[in-house]
């Protein structure tokens, strides 16, 4: 009866410093780690503030909607898989892409409806439209453009939030990221709350 008495002891002081290094301890240390400087921002889900209140993620796109198609103030991200319609929104919490080749009648169809739309909201020809503005991301929440459909929408941008044209082209350069191993590209959830903020 000892025996079986010191083999209990035994297991509850092993479940007892377990518990103290696995369950209070690690976590701990894991959350230090994250309040080093240069790291807060990311372990916090790289947020974006603006007016004092959280808009977005820098590592999440999300076409924004405008309230006048008519009068669209808004970059816009790569299409979206989940989205209903041919350019969207998607719906980010159903993150993936179609997983249609690249002969798909399917793909092929709304890639063609999508340049078609994009060459008319932005007023040039279709064959001005850059392959990533008309093809969905791996994720369908990539916040990533090329420099190139940045500048598509540039114009348009300019027209409907009256900021000059040469400022929004500042602010496209501002959000460029990438550059050394990666090729540049345009963080559109920034871009658009750099907009918001030199347009008021």
């Amino acid at each position: 009866m000892s025996a079986l008495l010191r083999q209990c002891a035994a297991g509850l002081r092993l479940l007892l410093v377990a518990t103290v290094l696995l369950g209070i301890g690690y976590p701990m240390a894991i959350w230090g780690v994250s309040r080093l400087p240069g790291l807060v921002a990311r372990a916090e889900g790289s947020q974006i503030v603006a007016d004092g209140r959280v808009v977005g993620s820098s590592l999440i796109g999300i076409d924004p909607v405008p309230g006048d198609p008519a009068r669209d103030p808004y970059f816009h991200t790569r299409p979206s898989a989940s989205a209903e319609g041919s350019l969207g929104p998607g719906d980010p919490a159903t993150s993936g892409g179609s997983n249609l080749g690249g002969f798909n009648g399917d793909l092929l169809a709304a890639v063609q409806e999508r340049r078609a739309a994009i060459a008319g909201r932005e007023g040039v020809a279709p064959e001005a439209v850059p392959a990533d503005a008309v093809t969905a991301s791996a994720s369908g929440v990539d916040p990533h453009i090329s420099p190139a459909y940045a500048e598509l929408q540039a114009s348009r941008v300019a027209r409907v939030t009256g900021l000059p044209l040469a400022e929004v082209h500042r602010l496209i350069a501002d959000c460029e990221e990438g550059g050394l191993v990666s090729p540049i590209a345009v963080n559109v959830t920034t871009l658009n709350v750099a907009v918001h903020r030199a347009a008021r």
